[in-house]
């Protein structure tokens, strides 16, 4: 089953979002490296995992999907 975790802003800053899990940061920047360290390590586990990015105005900026032995590739 595939982890989703999602970097998106908040009053305070920004966020990543996953089932279970709420973390906060004030920048966008620390926000997706500590989302694309908990995919690659829940990726590591033998399940796949996607980061997606959300920007200020809703729009989806990307998405990276993490499989063990695979990788970084981009989520289609």
């Amino acid at each position: 089953m595939r982890r989703v975790f999602i970097v998106q802003p908040n009053q305070a800053g920004w966020s990543v979002l996953s089932e279970g899990l709420a973390l906060e940061f004030a920048s966008g920047a620390r926000a997706e490296a500590a989302a694309r360290r908990l995919a690659r390590e829940h990726a590591e586990t033998g399940a796949c995992a996607e980061v997606r990015i959300v920007l200020r105005d809703g729009a989806l900026a990307g998405a990276s999907l993490y499989e063990k032995g695979r990788g970084l590739a981009p989520a289609v």
